[in-house]
């Protein structure tokens, strides 16, 4: 017998009411193990002192050696300020720590990437640009996380500029980078192509703006694009854009080269015909409503990507005529979820010593992501690989790290076959710890209920 809607809103619900509970008697997620041997006390004159001061001398006759000695070349900074975090908004840095330590699980299990939270007490943009300039040595790449508009973008251009390290927000390129990857499949699922699409983007913060520039420069057309945001429709005569040109340039650029047709109103004006909704929005549901699928083109596709709700329930996308829903939830099919490309991401950057991760390589990598899913498997219900599919990172890091060298930004170079082999060792070597610590009672067990 199918489920009831009420039974699915009901378990969907289940994991919030599980993480408080689990997340205090685990004390957090995550932790700082050893990786070298310790056979005893003496050992520390080797790794401490008076030893360690051989490899910083060495270091400091030739800077390239800290990835020698160090962890450096395989750990980097997750920075926030907090202010925009999940569905739950401007929160601050202690309330964002939680989900700066499962940002960091996630680098970890599924790319072998020790990532290190940073929640900086702070909202001034320049003060956070100057904080990640500061602590850059010490990390091989640095995550910017839940960071609010237009901020965002200022923190980004402004590292990307001037850091010794590559520098992504994952927020922006992430998600524009593995809803690329989602997109390619769908509209091979119902038989449309990127350049003939006409695409409905539901909000106009971090998440679509920098979607809108990668799928742009992977083929959709940008005319062909209707942006929404709580206001209306993006076109030339939104006035109030317009007034805020100089604190929202990126807002306005999407006013005068979208939206061809310039329509006007609001979303359900942009999705009037639309095959394509990418909505970044608001937690829902009921932000979008059934009537204004039911107007789109024929086999639509969907995606209602808000959190932790999305925007339309999928179940109600598809009774109002959706061909394929994908949300950013893990219990539902279709998920788009970041963690699909960063791992894997920087796995590869930081294997060829990227100095930077440009949307040419964000192109391969959802290029790569895409390619995850063979044709034989790919349907409705099945655009994107799940994350229990672990090589997953491995072949998004071989992608990535052939754009690098190909784009000349890899300071080492390493066949596309070694780079896979290696993170794959290294995702390996991950998973196989976390369950031996599981079974020897070092990591709690979890009881449901």
């Amino acid at each position: 017998m199918a489920a009831s809607k009420a039974d699915l809103v009901a378990k969907a619900q289940q994991p919030a009411l599980q993480a408080r509970r689990l997340h205090a008697l685990c004390r957090g997620k995550i932790q700082i193990m050893p990786k070298c041997p310790i056979r005893g006390l003496d050992d520390f004159a080797i790794w401490y002192t008076p030893g360690v001061a051989e490899p910083c001398r060495a270091i400091v006759k030739d800077p390239d050696l800290v990835f020698e000695y160090t962890n450096k070349g395989n750990s980097i900074a997750i920075v926030t300020d907090g202010s925009r975090v999940l569905g739950l908004g401007d929160i601050g840095p202690r309330a964002a720590l939680p989900v700066m330590e499962g940002k960091a699980l996630l680098f970890k299990y599924l790319g072998g990437v020790d990532a290190v939270p940073l929640c900086l007490n702070t909202h001034d943009t320049h003060e956070i640009v100057r904080s990640v300039q500061l602590l850059a040595p010490a990390f091989g790449g640095i995550n910017l996380e839940d960071i609010a508009q237009p901020k965002c973008f200022r923190v980004l251009g402004a590292l990307q500029a001037d850091c010794p390290v590559p520098v992504w927000h994952d927020d922006q390129q992430g998600t524009a980078a593995v809803v690329l990857a989602g997109l390619i499949n769908a509209l091979k699922v119902v038989g449309k192509t990127l350049p003939q699409v006409r695409v409905a983007m539901i909000g106009a913060g971090a998440a679509n703006v920098s979607t809108y520039r990668l799928l742009t420069r992977a083929g959709l057309v940008k005319e062909a694009i209707v942006v929404c945001d709580s206001k209306g429709t993006l076109h030339p005569g939104r006035r109030d854009i317009a007034t805020e040109m100089r604190e929202y340039p990126e807002k306005w650029q999407l006013c005068t080269e979208s939206n061809g047709e310039r329509i006007a109103g609001g979303a359900a004006e942009a999705l009037r015909g639309a095959d394509v909704c990418l909505a970044f929005s608001r937690s829902g549901p009921g932000v979008i409503q059934p009537e204004w699928i039911r107007s789109m083109a024929k086999s639509a596709v969907v995606f209602a990507c808000a959190n932790p709700v999305p925007e339309i329930w999928p179940w109600d996308a598809k009774e109002a005529g959706a061909a394929i829903v994908a949300t950013g939830r893990s219990d539902f099919a279709n998920q788009v979820n970041n963690a699909l490309c960063f791992p894997g991401i920087f796995r590869g950057v930081l294997d060829v010593r990227a100095t930077s991760i440009t949307d040419g390589m964000a192109i391969a990598a959802a290029q790569a992501l895409a390619a995850c899913v063979k044709d034989a498997d790919l349907n409705a219900e099945r655009i994107l690989p799940s994350l229990d599919e672990w090589q997953v990172a491995a072949r998004v890091a071989a992608a990535t790290a052939a754009a690098a060298q190909s784009e000349g930004l890899a300071q080492l170079l390493r066949a596309p076959e070694g780079i896979y082999e290696g993170a794959l060792r290294l995702i390996n070597e991950t998973r196989e710890a976390a369950a031996a610590l599981m079974a020897g009672g070092w990591i709690p067990a979890l009881q449901q209920g």
